[in-house]
């Protein structure tokens, strides 16, 4: 394709997304794309969410992900990868988003490492204020965007405040340097608990688990943990979020809890010393757990809680 074509086909994306208003000439648009921001929320965070969050009632975490990326003037990319199905689960986040009122939405159907380069895909989230990952596979979704122009965009624009990203379940899990991508649970803490990889790096200092008490994961945090202790461990329930916010606070939203597993003063672990399948020790392993409203200062690493106002 060369570049008139790129162009072309480029402005097409931004008409249909971004309809031009009375008296707004093609050049105005063409400055825009080349240079000036889009309209940006100033509340913008980085939402990681348990699974299975409220779709259907009050809907107080997708409300909240709507509303940081700009409510009325949202352009929200879904990015349904993780997904089995994924033109049925974006297609679901879609509706939702379209009933709430945003300005326009795409669904990133990607489904081949290649398509991260498509010079639409890429226009649309250097322009988008709010990106949403969902639930599924986390293999599946590193498989496909990790180092890729795509994702290098969206995890830059996101730590830098120029959008809201969210990702729910599997969407949630990526999150970190280190992932898990799988394991057991309903044991004691043990190294063949968990099977770790590589993860997005979208916030480089945590290990997330999601389905957190709901799945019976607290085991397999720790034993992640234990593994690697320079990270935090942070456990988030269904219907829950941990909102990472551009002031080094993680606020909770919604009906469960966020767990926060520190090893800052980890005194001692035999992690490295025993068998796959042995227990494991742990000594000193500082844990907060967080309910609706709670917050925790990530740079003090303390907890915030609502109801006494102090640390």
């Amino acid at each position: 394709m060369n570049k008139r074509s790129v162009y072309t086909s480029v402005m097409k994306l931004w008409e249909r997304l971004f309809p031009i208003a009375s008296g707004v000439t093609t050049s105005q648009i063409e400055f825009q794309s080349l240079g000036e921001n889009m309209p940006q929320s100033t509340k913008t965070a980085i939402m990681v969410i348990g699974g299975a969050e409220d779709k259907v009632h009050g809907r107080e975490i997708l409300h909240s992900f709507f509303g940081r990326s700009g409510s009325a003037d949202a352009r929200i990319a879904i990015i349904p990868s993780a997904s089995r199905e994924p033109a049925i689960i974006g297609d679901r986040y879609l509706t939702i988003f379209g009933e709430m009122g945003a300005k326009g939405i795409e669904i990133l159907d990607i489904r081949d490492r290649e398509q991260c380069e498509d010079p639409l895909m890429q226009s649309y989230v250097e322009n988008c204020t709010g990106v949403f990952m969902t639930g599924g596979d986390q293999l599946r979704l590193c498989g496909l965007l990790a180092d890729t122009p795509l994702m290098k965009t969206v995890r830059e624009r996101a730590q830098k405040g120029a959008i809201t990203l969210a990702g729910t379940s599997a969407g949630a899990a990526v999150m970190g340097h280190y992932m898990i991508a799988g394991g057991g649970s309903g044991e004691s803490p043990n190294r063949s608990l968990v099977d770790m990889t590589t993860g997005l790096g979208i916030i480089p200092g945590v290990i997330v688990d999601q389905h957190f008490h709901n799945r019976n994961r607290m085991a397999r945090l720790m034993s992640a943990i234990a593994a690697y202790p320079d990270r935090m461990g942070i456990g988030i329930d269904e219907d829950t979020c941990a909102v990472f916010e551009g002031d080094g606070t993680l606020q909770v939203i919604g009906k469960g809890t966020v767990t926060v597993l520190d090893p800052a003063e980890l005194c001692y672990t035999n992690q490295t010393k025993v068998g796959a399948t042995d227990p494991l020790s742990i000594g000193n392993l500082r844990l907060h757990i967080l309910s609706h409203s709670d917050r925790y200062d990530l740079h003090k690493r303390v907890p915030i809680f609502s109801g006494c106002g102090i640390a």
